[in-house]
């Protein structure tokens, strides 16, 4: 094991003197003809997509990029370019989770569920739909009330809050599941009938 990490470290001793010398781009361009086919391959193990592999692969290579001036040589440069391009690609197997349980269709089919109205009692429904929506944990409720209350789009609610808008459509559906908890708990019902109000 011990030989494997010197073997690893004679190896890329080139670049990281490149890089002590001062001279990154030099540095990068050596690292990038001996990795970029491996980080790939990495890529393609993990996530068995060739787009997203290649996606991944790209990020994983700008990461790097700007990452190599702070490379401080305590893991192999080979361990150290690894474990950022693993850690694009657990990214990556997160936002496919993520869109594979939030399809488009799946928030088409929760908006159109928001189109029926029913007026009885809606001032009241919405002020108790409020003072639940107060119980939310902060980054939930921030997404739902410009969402609903303030009727923004999925992309204008992204833009406000400086996130991806596959994260805003997941603090969604986490806000509405977290609401139909309490409803239920409340004996309340759905919460579709509740959100309704909130225009």
């Amino acid at each position: 094991m011990q030989t494997a990490v010197a073997d690893a470290a004679s190896r890329d001793s080139d670049v990281v003197e490149l890089l002590r010398a001062g001279h990154p781009q030099q540095a990068f361009d050596a690292l990038l003809h001996r990795y970029r086919d491996k980080i790939y391959r990495l890529c393609c193990a993990l996530l068995r997509d060739r787009a997203q592999a290649e996606d991944a692969a790209q990020e994983s290579l700008v990461r790097i990029w700007k990452s190599l001036g702070g490379y401080d040589g305590r893991a192999s440069l080979s361990s150290w370019i690894y474990a950022i391009t693993r850690n694009r690609c657990l990214t990556a197997l997160e936002r496919r989770r993520i869109m594979d349980s939030l399809s488009d269709d799946a928030v088409a089919a929760e908006v159109a569920s928001l189109a029926s109205t029913d007026d009885a009692s809606s001032d009241d429904r919405t002020q108790q739909l409020r003072e639940l929506v107060e119980l939310l944990p902060e980054r939930l409720r921030r997404t739902l009330v410009l969402y609903y209350f303030e009727e923004r789009s999925i992309s204008e609610v992204a833009a406000m809050l400086g996130c991806p808008e596959g994260t805003v459509k997941t603090h969604l559906h986490r806000a509405r599941a977290a609401l139909a908890g309490e409803l239920e708990k409340r004996g309340l019902g759905d919460p579709d009938l509740w959100l309704e109000g909130t225009s």
